[in-house]
């Protein structure tokens, strides 16, 4: 498990000046963004039920109060993970991209290394976590339309078209697709798959994905 750079919490130092355990300094933002990172690790590999506060805490060298602070509960930095993939995985929505723009997003991160810290794989991971709580998986539900629906969109979908529903499947599908193969080469070990190199996956991995997301796609069977 690599293990965040500790940052500084409100515990107080016991034997320093001034009142009892004086407050020591530290960075809302930064302890706060170092969190929702340890989160994202521990919930993408470990799972959520299995992932507990004090987990992440210790993870990061903060006190554990710290969690119900910012984020409330272990429910609301669930969440706060999620919306942060989705902020990550979905652009504005002023921002138009292309189909190539987004497979060669994905195949540069689905390809990469698979490793603990790779941003887009655990957000990706992040996916397939149920929490048991219904809001948080809801907001995990239109992440995923909505990043589908965005694929769907560079590939030519439009919301008023009859036959819409077929891009976002075809969308959909190609998210699975790069999902499964995150899950099997961080945590499988299954071979060539695991050690195969980004030039190796990035030919069939493009192939795959883009004849899925290609609009002329469904006249290929």
């Amino acid at each position: 498990m690599t293990i965040a750079t500790p940052v500084a919490d409100d515990r107080r130092k016991p034997g320093e000046p001034g009142e009892p355990g004086a407050v020591r300094s530290r960075d809302a933002g930064n302890t706060r963004q170092q969190l929702l990172q340890a989160a994202r690790r521990r919930f993408a590999f470990d799972g959520y039920s299995a992932t507990t506060v004090r987990d992440i805490a210790t993870d990061v060298g903060v006190n554990v109060a710290l969690i119900n602070r910012y984020f409330t509960s272990k429910e609301g930095l669930f969440e706060a993970c999620l919306a942060s993939a989705g902020e990550h995985l979905s652009a504005p929505e002023a921002t138009e991209v292309t189909v190539d723009e987004i497979l060669k997003n994905m195949i540069s991160h689905v390809a990469g290394s698979p490793t603990r810290d790779n941003p887009l794989q655990l957000q990706l991971l992040l996916m397939l976590r149920s929490s048991g709580d219904e809001r948080a998986d809801s907001i995990r539900r239109n992440l995923i339309r909505s990043f589908a629906e965005r694929m769907a969109a560079a590939a030519g979908w439009q919301p008023a078209d009859a036959d819409g529903e077929r891009f976002v499947l075809r969308a959909q599908i190609a998210l699975a697709t790069a999902v499964g193969i995150v899950l099997l080469r961080s945590s499988t070990g299954v071979e060539p798959l695991t050690s195969a190199s980004e030039e190796e996956l990035s030919g069939p991995v493009g192939e795959v994905l883009g004849l899925l997301l290609s609009p002329s796609g469904d006249s290929r069977r």
